[in-house]
């Protein structure tokens, strides 16, 4: 085992990933305004588990989760901390608990392109690690950034040679944790070095070697020869490297380390970043997700040709060789898999998992299975597509029986249904398949509406079917031996979302006017006040109760007088209450907050960003997550369908999960090769 291995292991048993002591619930309600400024860590299985209430009555099942005691619960912000920051770390040991978290749950590759942040891939820390897996050095720097001050520390961004790090301070001082390239350097005394200590040491050296300066050939020879250890002594101390100056990927080494911290770029930055996704598995009845420990080499970047390497990676092997010190069971990373709904189509069962149901009835014996009730207007049912993990590509099947004069239309909405696409409109009876792709790609969210018209239209059968896209490393795996699980579902809770790209030009994915904000003395690209005072508003409503609003930006406010205010208004916009600050001066920050001071029966908020601006103030991305109480959520028995091989057999377990949080055992006899986990209510 190699120095680097050695010191790594070291690090893996200097905070344990043991989960720590559950934080006090957060209340809910009354009149008097909660802000914590958590980054929004949204519904924690702190709040009380989904309800017995009767399966007759019950539409959704939210936060379906199954935890393996194999891999870290990093699901939300809130699992992330119960995982990795156990109460009495040091803030040294917090700083490399988030290090480690990050190293484990990221590699180095050509990022996922959302379209929805500043820098077009995702940096929301939860995100990156359950939905890609992969990402570059820009993008883990943004997630050690968030995660650090999720935890109380200061962090920054470092602008490098060809490089980007970042830097995190305790003790008075600021420490360098590269965790896409997967180092860090000692210094004599023991502490981390940071950016500064390691561009004085490597200058200085090449000051006396001037020939080497930017000689990406020359310092590669020194690598090849073993000459690299006679280098800056700060490098050839650090236990990251190998023996043949290679860091734990074994792709870049000692001769980056020379250029990156060279001097020639040595700067402060903002790797800005959004918080708030976390996964929130709902079934109804009918829905199926499937998650596969492999791919069909799909991935959200090949619709614009950029390679993905992470779609052949192997953990333990190549640039994955270091993976399994850091507790990746997974035979790969991108994992495809699918997210299918067969809807139920009789009338109690969609009227409890449906957004809208109306004017629609139980067809007659050998028709359709519902069909139009008033026949002097239309029949209409919406339906929602939620997901935890990105969308590929969709479809959605329909078989429809056509009344005399009738008509089936049926619309799409990406935008939470302030806004509608036709689909199509059938006349005639039959089965009709439509391709969403091109509509649901990069999306997490969206509605199908259907609408009725004339004696005798109704559905015989809807079908939705979407490919998902996410990271293998995240998913709950098994191991050699005894394997504990742990279901939960709960709280009844649903999420409505407003992400949307600051520049209006962008196309590729939901720009921030889809939903409909109200601008003044704002304009785009990205979003800018254009006097001393402008605001964005936001109107947001929720099919249930709101529970809590968490939401944020990245942004610059490079004045002391400049910011940005935080504010929610729950009378339609009579009253403000500024609960938050996004304050200058700086030249980029990222700041996130929950709200959840919300009377009872809330079903619509206005967000406000309320800026002030002396010198330059703006707004890069933001995110928007309005938590509610599902209207018909609660507990169904819920199938959990485990496929593995051990030698070459298969393997398969069904554990049907009769209570909202319950505990098994999976043994497997050898090393199991992870096939699937299907979740699905039981019959």
């Amino acid at each position: 085992m190699t120095r680097s291995s050695l010191f790594c292991l070291a690090l893996l048993g200097a905070a344990s990933c043991r989960p720590s002591a559950p934080a006090a619930p957060k209340g809910v309600g009354g009149t008097t305004p909660t802000t914590t400024t958590d980054g929004g860590e949204g519904a924690t299985p702190d709040a009380p588990p989904a309800s017995s209430t009767s399966a007759a009555t019950v539409g959704v099942v939210s936060f379906v989760k199954v935890v393996s005691n194999q891999v870290a619960d990093v699901s939300s912000l809130a699992a992330w901390k119960r995982s990795f920051i156990a109460p009495t770390l040091s803030d040294a040991e917090k700083a490399q608990a988030v290090w480690r978290s990050v190293v484990a749950f990221r590699q180095q590759d050509t990022p996922a392109e959302e379209f929805l942040e500043s820098s077009t891939h995702p940096h929301d820390p939860i995100k990156l690690f359950n939905v890609y897996g992969y990402a570059q050095c820009d993008c883990a720097s943004a997630a050690v950034e968030a995660l650090s001050r999720a935890v109380g520390l200061d962090a920054r961004g470092r602008i490098l040679r060809e490089h980007s790090v970042p830097e995190v301070s305790w003790s008075g001082a600021w420490h360098m944790l590269d965790a896409a390239y997967i180092n860090q350097f000692p210094k004599p005394d023991g502490t981390l070095a940071g950016v500064d200590d390691l561009v004085a040491q490597v200058s200085g050296w090449l000051a006396l070697h001037p020939t080497l300066a930017g000689n990406a050939a020359g310092l590669e020879a020194m690598r090849e020869t073993g000459a690299w250890q006679s280098g800056p002594a700060l490098l050839a101390a650090s236990p990251f490297y190998s023996q043949d100056g290679l860091f734990p990927a074994g792709v870049q080494g000692w001769p980056d380390t020379m250029i990156s911290y060279d001097g020639t770029e040595n700067g402060i930055t903002e790797y800005g970043y959004t918080l708030g996704y976390q996964v929130n598995i709902q079934l109804r009845k009918g829905e199926r997700l499937t998650r596969n420990w492999s791919n069909q080499g799909r991935h959200i970047n090949d619709d614009l040709g950029l390679p993905c390497q992470s779609v052949n990676a192997v953990p333990g092997q190549g640039a994955l060789g270091y993976s399994p010190a850091y507790g990746d069971l997974a035979p790969g990373r991108v994992g495809n898999g699918t997210l299918e709904w067969e809807v139920p189509l009789s009338p109690d069962e969609l009227k409890a998992a449906a957004l809208d149901f109306d004017n629609l009835v139980a067809g007659p014996t050998g028709g359709a299975k519902i069909e139009v009730s008033d026949q002097a207007r239309p029949g209409l049912v919406t339906l929602r597509m939620p997901s935890s993990y990105v969308y590929l590509d969709g479809a959605l099947t329909v078989e429809a029986r056509i009344g005399s004069g009738g008509q089936l239309a049926i619309f799409y909405s990406e935008n939470h249904g302030l806004d509608w696409t036709p689909l199509a409109t059938l006349t005639d009876s039959g089965s009709r398949t439509i391709d969403l792709s091109p509509l649901v790609r990069r999306r997490y969210d969206y509605q199908v509406r259907f609408q009725l018209s004339g004696a005798g239209t109704g559905l015989s059968r809807v079908n939705l079917t979407d490919a998902i896209q996410y990271s293998q490393r995240a998913l709950p795996a098994l191991a050699a031996g005894d394997n504990s699980l742990r279901f939960t579902a709960g709280p009844n809770e649903g999420t409505i979302t407003l992400e949307g790209a600051t520049d209006r030009h962008e196309t590729r994915n939901l720009n921030f006017t889809a939903f409909h904000p109200q601008l003044d003395g704002v304009t785009d690209a990205p979003l800018q006040l254009t006097r001393p005072t402008g605001t964005v508003t936001f109107p947001i409503a929720t099919p249930g109760d709101l529970v809590r609003l968490r939401f944020g930006a990245e942004y610059r406010a490079r004045d002391p007088n400049d910011g940005w205010d935080y504010q929610v208004s729950l009378d339609g916009g009579q009253t403000f209450q500024t609960v938050g600050r996004a304050a200058g001066p700086t030249p980029g920050n990222s700041e996130y907050l929950t709200f959840d001071a919300v009377p009872p029966g809330t079903r619509q908020a206005l967000v406000r960003f309320a800026g002030t601006q002396q010198n330059t103030t703006e707004i890069f991305s933001f995110r928007i997550d309005a938590d509610y109480a599902e209207p018909h959520g609660g507990f169904r028995p819920v199938k959990i369908t485990y496929v593995w091989e051990e030698n070459g057999q298969l393997h398969t377990d069904v554990h049907v999960a009769t209570s909202p949080a319950e505990s098994y055992t999976l043994h497997c006899g050898s090393a199991p090769r992870m096939r699937s986990i299907a979740l699905e209510l039981a019959e």
